[in-house]
C-alpha cells in the first residue's frame, strides 16, 4: 500500500516543515488537493503554494482539481511535473481530449468518481488512464467519516480493470486510517490519501508506518 497523505491537513503556518516531515516518514506521494471555490463549497490553494510545496517535497505531488474548467488548472499546474493530475468526470464534457493534454506534459492522468458515481461512468476510459481516484467522502473537506460503500466499489472497479488486463492503480481518499486500510487493500486499492489521520498523529512516520 502507498501512502498519500493530504497537505489539506497540514499546518499551513509551517507548511514547508509539514512537508519535509511527511517526506521524511515515508510517505509515497504528497497529496495536493486544489479546490476552487465553485465545483466545491471550499477553496484551497494556488500555483503559488504548490510551487513553494513542489520544491521542498522530496517525493512526487499527487495532484488532485476539484474545480471547474479542468483545461485552465491542468495548464496552471503542470509546469510542476507532478506524478499524477487528476480530475472529477462530473465536471469534464471531453475526458479523452484532457487525458490527453495532461499526458502531453509528462503527467500520468487520472479521473476521480465522486461517492455517488459508478465506475461503469467510467468503463470506457480506463485504457486511457494511469489511476482512478474514488472518493470515499464528498469532496470539499477533509475530517469527514469514511464511507464505507466504497470498499464494494473499489472491487467493482479492480475487476473491470483485470478483465480489460490493464495495470490502472486504484487510489481511495477520504476517512482513511488504520481500521478501514486493510479492507481497502483486499478490495485492490493500491494508494490511500490520508490527511486528518497522519497530521494529527504526533509521529507522522508512525502514522504512515501503521497504514502500511
Amino acid at each position: 500500500m502507498k501512502i498519500a497523505p493530504s497537505i489539506l491537513s497540514a499546518d499551513f503556518g509551517i507548511l514547508n516543515e509539514e512537508i519535509k516531515a511527511i517526506c521524511d516518514g515515508g510517505c509515497d506521494f504528497v497529496h495536493v488537493d486544489v479546490m476552487d471555490g465553485h465545483f466545491v463549497p471550499n477553496h484551497t490553494i494556488g500555483p503559488v503554494v504548490v510551487k513553494s510545496v513542489a520544491k521542498v517535497a522530496t517525493k512526487p505531488l499527487d495532484i488532485h482539481l476539484m474545480v471547474q474548467n479542468n483545461t485552465f488548472f491542468v495548464d496552471l499546474f503542470a509546469p510542476f511535473k507532478p506524478e499524477y493530475i487528476s480530475f472529477h468526470i462530473e465536471e469534464e464534457k471531453h475526458p479523452h481530449r484532457l487525458i490527453q493534454k495532461i499526458r502531453d506534459y509528462g503527467i500520468k492522468p487520472a479521473i476521480v468518481l465522486n461517492p455517488h458515481t459508478p465506475p461503469e461512468a467510467i468503463e470506457y476510459l480506463l485504457e486511457d488512464l494511469d489511476m482512478v481516484l474514488l472518493m470515499s467522502v464528498n469532496p470539499g473537506f477533509g475530517g469527514q467519516k469514511f464511507i464505507s460503500s466504497i470498499i464494494e466499489k473499489s472491487r467493482k472497479l479492480k475487476a473491470m480493470i483485470n478483465a480489460k488486463g490493464l495495470k490502472t492503480l486504484i487510489e481511495v481518499d477520504g476517512g482513511v486510517n488504520d481500521k478501514n486500510v486493510k479492507d481497502l487493500e483486499y478490495a485492490g486499492v493500491d494508494i490511500v490519501v490520508a490527511g486528518n489521520y497522519v497530521f494529527s498523529n504526533p509521529s507522522y512516520k508512525e502514522a504512515i508506518s501503521s497504514l502500511k
